[in-house]
């Protein structure tokens, strides 16, 4: 049975997402470029992650017994950024210098921004990069976590395979993917691309734990992250179905935001539909 959160708290989570939306707008419309739709789609997924479950220490990002976080699916870096700057990793001042030459904050993400891990951006690649760290953890006898955040177009990719392959054979139960499963990759909709379905039934064929939900449900979220820490002897795959360009209704479920910042008029209609 799915666990009952406190009101109070899922209260709290919902008034984050709505503000972290509003800045991730704010801050594509001032650099004028960047990606609205994949980083409106996982807000939930990872206001939950950095909240709740994630423990790591905004003062001291290289805590050295920190839970990892990995953005594979890099274009995203808007919300990750926001998301740092709420948690105060940086002044929130630098959010409005995103893309600029010489930022903190470029348009992926690269180990000059406090709380990245790795430079990501190359698909495909991400879950890989996960993967050794859950090792490194392994090895170092450390007990923390490590999250790797997958766009669903990307795992048409090869080698997101074969670190899936590698993760269960080497039983990495301190492994945690999640996947952005908005229907929509830069080309158009994944199905149509190249169809990744049956998803459930691949992952649990590699060995993963696999755990489905909605991904704007926040008392889903928070349980399949409680979920996935009991789980031992395989890695967890969260696959959430989400909404590409979620809570801004003209760009939902359309490639269209996929990589294009808002205009001056579709900004202010975006913030007065996010309230």
């Amino acid at each position: 049975m799915r666990e009952k959160y406190p009101p109070e708290l899922i209260r709290d989570l919902e008034e984050k997402c709505k503000r972290v939306r509003k800045l991730i707008i704010e801050v594509l419309a001032h650099a004028g470029s960047g990606h609205p739709g994949g980083s409106l789609s996982a807000t939930e997924l990872l206001v939950c992650l950095f909240f709740v479950h994630l423990r790591h220490k905004p003062k001291e990002p290289d805590w050295r017994e920190r839970d990892r976080f990995h953005l594979s699916k890099g274009h995203s870096c808007p919300l990750l950024y926001v998301l740092l700057a709420e948690c105060g990793y940086f002044d929130k001042k630098e959010l409005f210098t995103l893309r600029k030459l010489g930022s903190l904050l470029q348009g992926h993400p690269d180990r000059r921004t406090p709380g990245v891990e790795v430079a990501s951006g190359s698909l495909g690649q991400g879950l890989s990069v996960a993967l050794g760290m859950a090792l490194a953890g392994k090895l170092d006898k450390l007990d923390y976590r490590v999250y790797c955040l997958m766009g669903d177009g990307e795992i048409q990719e090869g080698n997101v395979w074969e670190a899936a392959m590698a993760a269960s054979h080497y039983k990495c139960d301190n492994l945690c993917a999640i996947l952005d499963y908005n229907g929509f990759q830069i080309d158009g909709r994944v199905q149509e691309i190249m169809n990744i379905e049956p998803l459930r039934e691949k992952w649990q064929a590699f060995g993963w734990h696999t755990i489905e939900i909605d991904g704007h449900n926040l008392e889903e979220i928070l349980s399949a992250y409680a979920t996935a820490k009991t789980i031992k002897g395989k890695p967890t795959i969260i696959i959430a179905k989400t909404i590409k360009g979620k809570g801004v209704s003209f760009m939902e479920n359309t490639v269209d935001f996929h990589g294009r910042a808002p205009n001056a008029e579709e900004t202010k209609r975006a913030l007065e539909e996010l309230g």
